[in-house]
């Protein structure tokens, strides 16, 4: 199947964050989906099987460059696999700490925009308020 992956897919599967960030920076969407597998789903699932496989430590390079690039660490895969679920299902501790830490951020972000916009809107009713005329 490795021959019909999107090139984003494709340096997922060998781990190739150099090229990886190439693609996202070029335009390439960090919540694509192919096959049954989001990239980011598909990075935790490649970086668990690796570790398993080969014996070695589990690394979160390939999650932590789709997250900074703006992968949503929510988002399901089409089989209904959360990416902190698959990293859970890895004994991934670093991915599933990386995923949590960027959705509290996202929760803190979204409340503190709304926030912002409210002071925004108040602070200037209020400004104009106190101005002389």
């Amino acid at each position: 199947m490795s021959d019909y992956w999107t090139p984003a897919h494709h340096a997922v599967e060998n781990e190739d964050v150099e090229t990886l960030s190439r693609l996202l920076a070029d335009g390439a969407d960090p919540d694509e989906v192919f096959g049954n597998m989001t990239l980011l789903t598909h990075a935790i699932d490649t970086e668990g099987d690796g570790a398993l496989q080969s014996g070695r430590p589990l690394t979160v390079h390939t999650t932590a460059v789709l997250l900074a690039f703006g992968a949503d660490p929510e988002l399901a895969d089409p089989g209904g696999h959360t990416p902190l679920g698959l990293a859970t299902s890895y004994d991934h501790d670093l991915a599933a700490q990386l995923l949590r830490t960027h959705i509290s951020r996202r929760a803190g972000g979204s409340r503190s925009a709304a926030v912002r916009a409210l002071l925004r809107r108040t602070g200037h009713l209020l400004f104009r308020r106190a101005r002389p005329r």
